[in-house]
């Protein structure tokens, strides 16, 4: 008997283990809204007076899967470029407004937007691009509409919101170009990756377990989000970024995604003293820079 209870201890604490591995999955601890804003402001990252002197339009968009996506819309006078920035785990739009100045600075209307399940849009959970992909097509399509015939869209991620992109322009040869910075090649391996870094734990059997329940929930699953198979499909020019110091997506990670872009231009920036999400904000002239040749090697600008 005693053996019996230590063996069903052992298997309850597993599930349980498993149960919170995945609820931190699909179901982060996220940031509030204008928490996120006083955040970037307070760290220099939005200058509120600018921001506020900016153009915008407030939109909802409605997801494919039903639930409203809260966007924010910045024209630009006679312009046919557009791009969309995706934001990062845990965050909402106002993570993308750093980027907005070098994009203003070349002419692009630019739409930012709360990921499902971020800020103020809708969405139950968090699955990294099964249904968010989908949902960025929207927005890309918006965008299009807006700007009508002849516009030129891309599209540019940061963390998640770059694995997102990349899922996305795989299903869409009608973007101009993608810019990832610091996205990952495959969720199974950055989960793995992350259990040994965070809970000191192997990849067997959570990640199995909780891959289960997560699929149980969300219809995910792990092995299906994976940017590196995405990039194989891009036809379209792709920019990969990522810091050198990143400790929480592998720089190798960049590296294995720059290797499966097969089709189509690529390029490549490893920025230096920049851990993750960092690369811009620590080398802001360079990261600009290589963005703008990166656009004119492509006949974007």
């Amino acid at each position: 008997m005693a053996i019996m209870f230590i063996l069903i201890l052992v298997v309850v604490i597993i599930l349980a283990i498993a149960f919170f591995f995945a609820a931190q999955v699909i179901y982060p601890k996220r940031f509030g809204y204008e928490e996120t804003y006083e955040i970037e402001v307070s760290k220099g990252r939005i200058d509120p007076l600018v921001y506020e002197l900016w153009k915008k339009e407030e939109l909802q968009i409605i997801s494919p899967h039903g639930y409203k996506l809260n966007a924010l819309f910045f024209p630009a006078a006679d312009s046919k470029r557009g791009v969309i920035l995706s934001h990062g785990i845990t965050y909402t739009l106002f993570g993308s407004v750093k980027y907005m100045y070098l994009f203003r600075d070349l002419g692009f209307n630019i739409l930012i937007y709360d990921s499902r399940h971020h800020g103020r849009s809708g969405g139950r959970n968090v699955t990294f691009g099964h249904y968010e992909k989908e949902d960025l097509k929207t927005v890309v399509d918006w965008m299009r509409q807006r700007l009508g015939t002849d516009c030129v869209v891309g599209t540019h991620g940061e963390s998640m919101g770059a694995a997102i992109t990349m899922q996305h322009a795989a299903m869409d040869p009608d973007l101009a170009f993608v810019i990832e910075d610091c996205g990952f090649s495959d969720l199974q391996t950055l989960l793995a990756y992350r259990l040994r870094a965070d809970y000191h734990l192997g990849r067997f059997p959570m990640l199995p377990l909780a891959g289960w329940i997560c699929r149980m929930l969300t219809g995910m699953r792990f092995e299906a989000i994976c940017p590196r198979e995405a990039v194989e499909k891009i036809p379209v020019p792709v920019l990969f970024i990522h810091g050198q110091e990143d400790d929480y997506i592998p720089p190798q990670m960049a590296l294995e995604l720059y290797e499966h872009k097969k089709n189509g231009a690529r390029e490549m920036y490893l920025a230096p003293n920049a851990g993750h999400a960092g690369a811009y904000w620590n080398n802001q002239v360079e990261y600009a820079a290589r963005v703008e040749q990166f656009l004119r090697n492509n006949g974007i600008i």
